[in-house]
């Protein structure tokens, strides 16, 4: 197995790194301006320079390894993620009213962002092995069944935006896969079905509220509709060149909760205004781009599809994040990758990045980076 951790900067995608590299600032910078309006020591920047630091050498070290070793690991890495997350039902702590979390030493890690790694290295697995065939249905039970089983454990929690995060992966890889449009339908019943008894027996009341607020913020605008509403407010405040770093009126004022991880967005868009958001948008294309472009050129099906799995899971956390910022989508605490503060979210994001470049390190070097159509 190849281990020469300079390569993975010499012949990497240098295009999805510079992208990587444009988001962190973001979140760095939207960070700072939370941290400036709770007159605190710069905690938030230091915990995250050190997940920074962390994630760097873990995504070069991933890098540098021959991705084709990771199919050997990719049930073994899904069963230690399974385990975590029965494990923090009884050792986590409750955060936010979920018991989600390990605390250790003053750093908190959710076990939820080790899975997202786990699961869709076992789909990428899965489907690559398949991926000569026609899908089948077999092959949708097969692949929903190895989601099925950390989307009970969250929902045990509780944890609904973790939940729906998964799902929504597995939905976009398995469109990629080759899904019909039958099973289309099959599923879209299957998911009417299962929100209907989540509603009834599954779901805490915190949840319903959430969900009642996005259908209508104005049903309790001081209690359960208050996050979205200031974050309307804090968006359209923004303009076009916005207010400035450090003079939001909604995230100084401390009017916004969890400015720095749930609603960052709206943080961005009311400090950096219409020209930071598009920058930031321009950021998330060009990553999501080079992804997919990778995807394309992948020696193998594997490969192919472990791009294919990052590319999921960022778009999906990208829309969540971003549509319950503007009261498009329930407000579920989905942070958005590589800018929300928090130290195990972006450790995994340099972790998938990682995967994404070990692929791309590997290509012919024919056709290294001379496509850049999708």
């Amino acid at each position: 197995m190849a281990f020469a951790p300079l390569t993975a900067f010499r012949n990497g995608d240098v295009l999805l790194m510079i992208a990587a590299a444009v988001l962190i600032a973001f979140g760095f910078a939207a960070i700072f301006s939370v941290e400036l309006s709770r007159g605190s020591e710069n905690v938030f920047l230091q915990k995250q320079a050190i997940a920074l630091g962390i994630g760097l050498v873990a995504c070069t070290v991933i890098a540098a390894m021959n991705y084709h070793a990771i199919r050997h690991y990719a049930r073994g890495f899904y069963i230690v993620g399974a385990v975590l997350l029965v494990l923090v039902l009884f050792l986590g702590r409750t955060l936010n009213g979920s018991t989600g979390w390990f605390v250790l030493g003053g750093f908190a890690f959710q076990p939820v962002e080790l899975m997202k790694v786990a699961m869709m290295m076992m789909l990428a697995l899965y489907f690559s092995e398949r991926a000569k065939r026609r899908f089948g249905w077999r092959d949708l039970l097969m692949s929903g069944g190895f989601v099925a089983i950390p989307v009970g454990l969250l929902m045990l929690q509780p944890d609904l935006g973790g939940a729906a995060l998964l799902v929504g992966t597995w939905a976009v890889m398995v469109l990629f896969a080759g899904i019909r449009p039958s099973q289309v339908l099959a599923l879209l019943g299957s998911v009417a079905l299962v929100a209907v008894i989540g509603w009834m027996f599954v779901f805490q009341q915190y949840q319903k509220d959430r969900i009642m607020t996005f259908i209508d913020p104005s049903l309790d605008p001081l209690d359960t509709g208050y996050n979205v509403t200031q974050a309307k407010i804090a968006i359209g405040s923004g303009g076009f060149w916005g207010r400035g770093l450090g003079d939001g009126s909604q995230s100084q004022l401390r009017f916004l909760p969890e400015s720095q991880t749930d609603f960052v967005f709206a943080v961005i868009a009311e400090e950096l205004g219409f020209v930071g958001v598009l920058l930031l948008f321009l950021a998330f294309i060009v990553l999501l781009w080079r992804m997919l472009t990778i995807s394309r050129m992948a020696r193998d099906t594997f490969g192919a599809y472990l791009c294919i799995g990052t590319f999921s899971v960022i778009i999906v956390e990208v829309t969540v994040h971003v549509g319950a910022n503007v009261s498009l989508m329930p407000a579920t605490g989905v942070a958005l990758p590589l800018v929300s503060y928090g130290g195990s979210a972006l450790l995994l994001s340099l972790v998938f990045l990682g995967l994404v470049q070990s692929v791309a390190i590997r290509l012919r070097p024919g056709d290294r980076f001379n496509d850049l159509s999708l």
